[in-house]
């Protein structure tokens, strides 16, 4: 962001309370950089505080910035309003990041110009920098800090997934945490799509602007997307067999209705879509296979930062599991994972800061829970008790930024280890 407004002529600060390496460099940019400070003694020349997703309301810059007029944005909004194409935008609690990839796959697979970008990776400030083809959809994942600093966002297609307890840490209720969300659909109108969860009791009603409502369903009824018989349908047609999906767990075939319906609603013809549905094989960090070895499967879901996201994670198995979990504290009770441990898992490992609260929320279930403390330890435990036929699942249910950077990491070292296993 900071060189892109740059390349425009601007004035640019860039501002950190401590010494990022991505600071390297910008100089050269012709931003000015101050690290290690607040910036608050820096607004007297400042007309527009851009944020990173990651800075809290409440930090003394954005404070005092607001104080004085200011106006205070972010990434996503300013990169938007520079970057003139088609968006799609996707947000929920859950399944993000698959949706996202798997709607670039849609439209890839029917020969259409498209760019992944947001939250999945690839910041939209980086597409308006560097170039973009003016014909392609930006397709692009919004997290709730992103679109709570939104103002004129206007997606042309925007999908909200699902919604469960996540960042209270950030938001203080959920109903904050939701109506930070519900921004994506805030400035659409007359001829933009809405693609909403019709089992979700939260959005029902949404959207409520000017966008076309397009529903999907696997419980409910009156959407266009649905789940007949183990059969996705569109509008009455057929596309296929929920068992044609590469992607494991029911969850994902809510992400694949969800990621079909908006390509549909899109345009993008329907025989690319059912092509593109069977041949999408997932992503990084969520239900990952890494390998088997000595007959047990092991997976990576270091994605799943949240209890409802392992929910659907252990889920995704019938019994034999062996979880590993833990990590940095996000504010959510861990008590709804007791159901689904009691059902499938021979054992716990656990990890992190949350340990003990996992374990006490875990503790009537009657399996045996270890607290391993390192990723390190509870891998070596759990190939110690594993045997064929069972499966070694990481699904933290908790942020990594306790022993890791973020999820990815976490899931680059499991992989490490999982790999080294012999």
């Amino acid at each position: 962001m900071a060189r892109l407004l740059a390349s425009r002529g601007e004035r640019v600060l860039g501002v950190d309370s401590g010494s990022p390496d991505e600071a390297a460099g910008l100089g050269d940019s012709g931003v000015e950089v101050s690290l290690d400070v607040d910036g608050t003694d820096l607004l007297d020349d400042v007309r527009t505080l851009v944020k990173s997703p990651g800075v809290p309301q409440d930090a003394p810059v954005v404070v005092a910035a607001r104080e004085r007029g200011v106006e205070v944005t972010g990434e996503l909004e300013v990169s938007w309003r520079l970057t003139p194409n088609r968006f799609c935008a996707v947000t929920g609690t859950n399944g993000k990041t698959t949706t996202t990839e798997l709607i670039g796959h849609l439209y890839r697979t029917a020969a259409r110009p498209v760019e992944v970008a947001g939250n999945v990776g690839t910041p939209v400030a980086a597409l308006a920098l560097e170039g973009i083809d003016p014909e392609a959809t930006v397709v692009c994942e919004c997290s709730s800090f992103q679109l709570e600093d939104s103002s004129a966002f206007a997606p042309e297609c925007s999908v909200f997934l699902n919604l469960a307890p996540d960042h209270l840490d950030r938001h203080g209720t959920i109903e904050d945490y939701r109506d930070a969300k519900l921004r994506v659909f805030a400035n659409q109108g007359a001829g933009d799509v809405g693609v909403v969860n019709g089992d979700e009791p939260a959005l029902a009603g949404e959207p409520r602007g000017g966008a076309e409502r397009v529903g999907f369903c696997r419980e409910g009824t009156g959407c266009e997307m649905s789940l007949l018989d183990g059969e996705l349908v569109w509008e009455g047609e057929p596309l296929l067999e929920a068992a044609e999906l590469r992607l494991l767990g029911a969850h994902n075939v809510e992400n694949a209705m969800a990621a079909a319906a908006a390509a549909l609603a899109s345009g993008v013809p329907q025989d690319a879509v059912t092509e593109g549905l069977k041949t999408f094989e997932g992503v990084a960090h969520r239900l990952e296979s890494v390998r088997e070895y000595a007959g047990v499967v092991w997976v990576n879901d270091s994605k799943a930062t949240n209890v409802s996201a392992a929910l659907a994670g252990i889920e995704a198995f019938d019994g034999g599991l062996h979880l590993i979990a833990g990590g940095s504290v996000k504010g959510e009770s861990f008590e709804g994972l007791a159901d689904a441990v009691a059902g499938r898992a021979s054992a716990v490992h656990l990890i992190g800061e949350a340990a003990e609260r996992i374990a006490e929320a875990l503790a009537g279930t009657g399996v045996p829970i270890h607290r391993d403390g390192t990723l390190e330890a509870a891998v070596a435990s759990a190939a110690r008790e594993a045997v064929a036929g069972e499966v070694v699942l990481l699904s933290p249910a908790c942020a990594s930024f306790d022993q890791f950077r973020d999820y990815e990491a976490r899931g680059g070292r499991f992989r490490e280890l999982v790999e080294a296993l012999s």
